[in-house]
């Protein structure tokens, strides 16, 4: 089986990119007010917290973006208003020929707005689909893969919808920024969204970065003081984009040495591993024999997280051994029995390792 992951940062590129992050932060913030958990309410003339809108200049600066927002609903939620803000209901949106995220799916669904599907794999098939269809409005690309088989370029598909017709492009970047070189509106993408809560931030806290006429529209409608990110959440958010890139970097060489140990034969009845974004990414290992499921409650009884919190949240520190995907699923519903997904978290090869070897021994 052959997968196609995305291109993490070297620990050295993501020492950059942590650096960068603090340099952009000492661009907003005085030394004295980085050193307190921010201020509350809705205060006059920003209608939101001011170290809620400092902490916004903050990641515009960060990926280069006209503006930038934290929002309510974390990952699903920025992706929700993000569409609201480009589309109208009853609107045709491009979308990937592959399941779409169960929780994107219920946006689109909820709005109205009607999915107009093409093989992003495919340049060609993006081209005919725009050309063929005068009444798609949008566009939307997931960063990370719905299909194993998925091997678009991100920078490719965007500037494939752009050449073809300058509709709003919105990107779902979650599991994929601060991993990879570029957010999709870096790519060119008129939205970016994602969640902090998957950049070791606050729970329930989205963002959006992207074209400031989108963004003023949603900060414009978001009214409410109920709505508003407070200061200390988005202080949080900093923190975690400060931490998150070493981390995350360190995540993948554990990856890949748990790929090259199990290809080398270190467990006889693991037939194959390879690594994929299902979303994240993470280690797949795939069994010669259907004890797929056994192995993850031995796994569990072992050490091993049995379900994600927030899918490399602050909160996730030992390696979680789980089902394969969703999307992965329906894409090929025999996967479950055979196959498992691994993210290292915080944790080393060896130990990975060796709650697997220990769980399929249990099984035998």
């Amino acid at each position: 089986m052959r997968t196609y992951p995305l291109c993490s940062l070297s620990v050295e590129e993501a020492m950059k990119r942590q650096f960068r992050v603090v340099d952009c932060i000492t661009k907003e913030f005085e030394g004295h007010e980085f050193l307190n958990r921010g201020d509350l309410g809705v205060v006059m003339g920003l209608n939101k917290p001011v170290t809620t809108w400092k902490a916004e200049k903050v990641i515009a600066r960060i990926f280069h973006a006209e503006a930038a927002m934290l929002v309510r609903g974390a990952g699903s939620g920025a992706i929700r208003l993000g569409l609201h803000a480009m589309l109208k209901c009853g609107e045709k949106i491009l979308v990937h020929k592959a399941p779409i995220y169960s929780t994107t799916a219920t946006s689109l669904e909820m709005m109205g707005i009607i999915p107009v599907e093409a093989d992003y794999n495919d340049l060609s098939d993006i081209r005919r689909a725009l050309t063929a269809d005068p009444d798609i409005a949008g566009a939307l690309v997931q960063y990370t893969r719905q299909k194993l088989d998925d091997r678009y370029d991100m920078g490719e598909v965007i500037r494939t919808i752009k050449d073809v017709r300058d509709i709003p492009i919105i990107t779902d970047d979650n599991y994929a920024v601060m991993k990879v070189e570029k957010t999709g509106a870096e790519w060119g993408a008129d939205l970016s969204c994602f969640s902090s809560f998957k950049l070791l931030g606050p729970e329930g806290v989205g963002v959006i970065i992207g074209k400031k006429a989108y963004i003023d529209k949603l900060i414009q409608e978001n009214y409410s003081g109920g709505m508003q990110v407070q200061g200390h959440e988005a202080m949080d958010v900093l923190h975690g984009l400060v931490y998150a890139p070493v981390s995350l970097a360190i995540q993948a060489q554990v990856n890949e040495e748990c790929v090259r140990r199990l290809k080398d034969g270190e467990i006889p009845e693991v037939k194959d591993a390879f690594l994929a974004n299902a979303q994240s990414k993470v280690l797949l290992v795939e069994f010669y024999d259907d004890i797929a499921g056994k192995v993850l409650e031995e796994a569990q009884k072992l050490g091993a997280a049995p379900n994600p919190v927030g899918a490399e949240s602050k909160y996730e520190m030992v390696p979680m051994v789980y089902r394969v995907s969703g999307t992965f699923r329906k894409a090929d519903p025999t996967l479950e029995r055979r196959m498992i997904r691994i993210n290292p978290m915080r944790a080393g090869a060896d130990t990975i390792l060796e709650i697997i070897k220990k769980a399929v021994e249990r099984v035998k």
